[in-house]
Order: C-alpha cells, then sequence, then structure tokens
C-alpha cells in the first residue's frame, strides 16, 4: 500500500524516471534531512522513456553516434560536442559506482553491460569521413583504445552479421571501442527508486497526477495532485519543485506559469524498433553498429543494429525509425500536441516548421514506409537478415524542444535544456538525447541552477566530490585523471577499460 501522500514537503518531483530519480538520490545524499515527494501517473517507476524498450540504451558517450562529429565547411572534424558528451557519461560513471560501494546497487550487472561500440560506413565519401573522424578523436585521450579499419576481414571478426553476404568492392569502414556499454535505464530507474524509497521522509506515489502548479505568497509551490483511482485531489506544498516528465514536462512548465517558460514548445517524434528474438542470431553480434543519420534526419533516428541485454536476456534491436504521433508521452493522449499550443509559441512553431522542411519530408516518408522499405534499410547492416526473424517494437516518444529566438522567431533544439524560475523555486528539464546517459550532468547542473548556495565547502560540496570525484575538473583537459577515473569506474561497474597505449595513439588496422 503506498503511502500517503504528504501535505508538505521540502522537495516534489514529478515523474518517476531516470531524470528524478537521478535528481533525487542526488539531493537526499547531499541533505538527508530532505523531505521528498515523487509523483508518477503510471503504476510503476521507468515506464516511459526510461524503460529499456523505449530507450536507445547505448550508455551514450559519443563513441559512435556519427551526428555528434560534424564535419567543417573546410574539411575537419569537429569533435567538440563529442568530447563534451564522452565526459558527461563519466559523471554517471561515477554516480553509479558511488552508489555499487555504498550498497544501494548490489550487482552491476542488473543494469550494465560491457558492449563495444561501433561506427560503420560504406561508399568512398563516408569512409574517408569516418577515416578523418578517427584520426580527430583518437588523438585525444578521452578516445584511447579506439581501433579503426577498412579491412572487410577485420570487420567481419568484429560484428559477422553486418559483413556476412556483403558483396561487390564498395569500400566499407569502422571503428570499435571497447569500453562501451548497454544500459538498461528502467531497471536502473527500479534501484534509484529503491534506494530513496529506503531513506526516511521518502515517499512515492503512483498512479497520481499533477493537475495544476500555482506558486503560494510564500514563494512555494502548491502541487495539485490527482488520485487517479479514487479521483480525489489534493494539493502537496514544497519548497523545491524538479519537472522530469520526459514528454510531460512541457504542459506542466506551462502550468506553473513562470515567464521563463514563455515560447516554449515541443516537436514530438515517434520510434520503432526492429527486434529479433532468436537467441542463435543474436549470440553472434555483440556490439552497437551506429550508421550515418539520414539527411535532415532527427538524431534520434541514427540507424544502429543494437545489441541489448534487457531483464538479463541477450536481445538484437535494428533501427529506430522515425515518426510522427501528436502524443507527447508513448502513454500519453493524442491531443497533446494540440493543447500544448499558446499564444507565446504559435510564432516559434510556424517558425520551426519553415526552417524545417527536411526534418517535415523526411517523417512523412518515414511514416508512409512499408515493411519492406524497413527491411531494405536493415538490409544495410545486415545483409543476410531473414524478414521472418524480425518484428515491429514500438519506442518511447521524444519531443524536441521548440524555444524561442529572437532573430529568428523559434529553434529546434535536439539536446535538453532546463528551464527554471528566477528564484530557483522550480526547474523542468526539457528535450531528449543524450537523455538518460547524462542523467548525473543533468541532476548536478539542477544543482548549480537551484541550489548554488549550497555547493560550498561548509555544505554539500565535500560529499558531492566523494560522489563524483572529478567535480569541478575537465576530464578532457585532465587526461591522468580522466584514466584513473575510467580504470576504476570500470572495476567497480565490472566493465572494460583500456590501458593508454604506450605510443598514446589508437590502432589502426
Amino acid at each position: 500500500m503506498q503511502t500517503d501522500l504528504p501535505t508538505e514537503c521540502d522537495v516534489v518531483l514529478i515523474g518517476a524516471g531516470i531524470m528524478s530519480s537521478t535528481v533525487g538520490v542526488f539531493l537526499k545524499e547531499l541533505e538527508p534531512s530532505f523531505s521528498i515527494a515523487m509523483l508518477e501517473t503510471l503504476e510503476d517507476c521507468g515506464l516511459e522513456s526510461s524503460e529499456a524498450w523505449n530507450n536507445a540504451g547505448t550508455g551514450h558517450a559519443a563513441n559512435c553516434e556519427m551526428n555528434y562529429t560534424p564535419e567543417r565547411p573546410d574539411g575537419t572534424i569537429d569533435i567538440s560536442r563529442a568530447l563534451q558528451v564522452n565526459v558527461e557519461f563519466d559523471l554517471s560513471r561515477q554516480f553509479w559506482s558511488y552508489l555499487v560501494r555504498r550498497g544501494a546497487i548490489k550487482e552491476p550487472r542488473s543494469f550494465i553491460h560491457p558492449v563495444p561500440h561501433m561506427s560503420f560506413v560504406h561508399g568512398a565519401a563516408n569512409v574517408a569521413f569516418l577515416r578523418k573522424r578517427f584520426a580527430a578523436m583518437s588523438a585525444h585521450h578521452c578516445y584511447e583504445g579506439m581501433e579503426y579499419s577498412e579491412d572487410r576481414n577485420r570487420i567481419a571478426d568484429w560484428v559477422p552479421l553486418v559483413m556476412e553476404g556483403r558483396g561487390g568492392d564498395e569500400p566499407v569502414a569502422a571503428t570499435r571501442i571497447i569500453t562501451g556499454t548497454d544500459v538498461d535505464y528502467g531497471a536502473l530507474t527500479h534501484h534509484l527508486v529503491q534506494h530513496l524509497l529506503d531513506q526516511p521522509g521518502v515517499t512515492v506515489h503512483y498512479k497520481h497526477r499533477v493537475t495544476h502548479l500555482l506558486r503560494a505568497e510564500d514563494g512555494r509551490w502548491r502541487v495539485e495532485v490527482q488520485d487517479l483511482e479514487s479521483g480525489d485531489v489534493r494539493p502537496v506544498t514544497a519548497k523545491f519543485v524538479f519537472i522530469g516528465a520526459g514528454g510531460g514536462a512541457l504542459p506542466l512548465l506551462q502550468k506553473s506559469g513562470i515567464p521563463e517558460g514563455r515560447g516554449y514548445a515541443g516537436f514530438p517524434v515517434s520510434g520503432i524498433w526492429l527486434r529479433c528474438d532468436d537467441p542463435e542470431i543474436n549470440k553472434r553480434h555483440h556490439a552497437k553498429v551506429y550508421g550515418k543519420a539520414a539527411v535532415g534526419s532527427p538524431p534520434m533516428s541514427v540507424p544502429h543494429l543494437d545489441t541489448r541485454v534487457i531483464g538479463g536476456k541477450h536481445e538484437l534491436l535494428f533501427g529506430p525509425y522515425a515518426g510522427f504521433s501528436s502524443k507527447f508521452l508513448k502513454h500519453g493522449s493524442l491531443l497533446d500536441l494540440v493543447e500544448s499550443i499558446r499564444p507565446a509559441n504559435v510564432k516559434p512553431m510556424l517558425s520551426v516548421a519553415r526552417d524545417n522542411l527536411d526534418l517535415t519530408e523526411y517523417l512523412i516518408e518515414q511514416v508512409l514506409q512499408s515493411e519492406s522499405h524497413r527491411l531494405a534499410t536493415l538490409d544495410e547492416y545486415y545483409p543476410k537478415a531473414d524478414p521472418g526473424d524480425w518484428r515491429l517494437q514500438v519506442a518511447g516518444q521524444r519531443v524536441q524542444i521548440i524555444k524561442p529566438d529572437v532573430r529568428r522567431g523559434g529553434v529546434l533544439e535536439f539536446g535538453t535544456e532546463l528551464v527554471g524560475a528566477a528564484d530557483r523555486s522550480i526547474v523542468a528539464l526539457l528535450g531528449a538525447s543524450p537523455g538518460a546517459s547524462t542523467a548525473a550532468f543533468i541532476a548536478i547542473s539542477v544543482l548549480q541552477k537551484c541550489f548554488a548556495d549550497e555547493l560550498t565547502a561548509s555544505a554539500w560540496l565535500p560529499k558531492l566530490k566523494e560522489m563524483i570525484p572529478s567535480y569541478g575538473i575537465s576530464l578532457i583537459d585532465d587526461a591522468a585523471l580522466c584514466r584513473n577515473i575510467r580504470a576504476e569506474t570500470a572495476r567497480v561497474l565490472q566493465i572494460e577499460n583500456i590501458a593508454p597505449p604506450a605510443t598514446g595513439r589508437a590502432s589502426v588496422q
């Protein structure tokens, strides 16, 4: 039986996914006296974008995702975004390692597994791009151990399914780094929520929907909550509110009425996987193989032949195929998009529609795709795939950010953004990828944005540095600390690590 809804508390977390649970654990570890109430519409935690089948689960470290490494006009490769995402994942690794050492997570293999990350391309132009990309990345200590090959036999050793039946003499190339991981964020969310429930002063309330957010005269927030089983509506008063409800965050931000959220809108993108459950096929592929995204496609649609470990079972997915749905959540309403329209966000939405015709065209093509078209895309990464071995699996919804822009009217963002009140009493997390993989970075950003006064040597800072040993130091700049952190977190999390090679460079084969 669920604990009764409190009438007041220090912190309200809206949503019971990887984001809210991560923010909640950080706050409770740093301030054990905090009383926290977590509110979730569904019947359990981690059932929306955090759930394993809804989430790419790559443990995004920008090892294989080529959309993070664009080619500049002069032909060089910009790896700055990749480096940022790469070290943000290190923060998650440190956070999870802290919880394992603390005993909050008993078995790391219950949520994280070592799986090599690979990029694969074919065609002379794409091979030239990947060769330059490898040269730029492998020169940096963050990508020590990355391998590159244009040799078909070598690539076949890495990923047999990708090369079997691949005829002709078309150039191919691949990079591989064995320190990659697969993460079941649904399982991890359950660990985090259970850890919160084990602490005094924490309550979790499923089948409870937030209907209104009202600022009280004393600056606190009155959160109106409907019990979906009884229909009763009760208020919870909180000093701080974190809106971590995935696609549902935008409507709640709008309900808060804070001026900082004025003009924001959302563009929902749905996804579909092809899923193979044949264990004989699945055991022959052990890697996450990412290709290049089609021109105009959103980042979440980068094609990949993806090893997953879900519920302890080895799975193989391909996709995702993008689509359009007006829902903001997989379990949401078809009216979500329409109901999010406000006078202040009409102009940003129209501006984005005007400036992103290629994306609109791409989504229309994806929606109209037949099964044969989907299988033809799979054939590029698994030439001998038997259509009978694959079935559709609906993925989660992603709501990309449309934000107001003085010059252009509105811009479409594919990352994540924290939008909060000036008095730091409420903050909403909008956006999607890389999302779950950088949850610890996002939680730290919440601390810096809303609790900066507590990040001092006499308050939270010593504990935060215990949780995140690299806090305040750039792993992009500090090679020695980066290597030490990765070696230690790999040991605790039981994942692969690579000692720096004597030459300081990755291998080319």
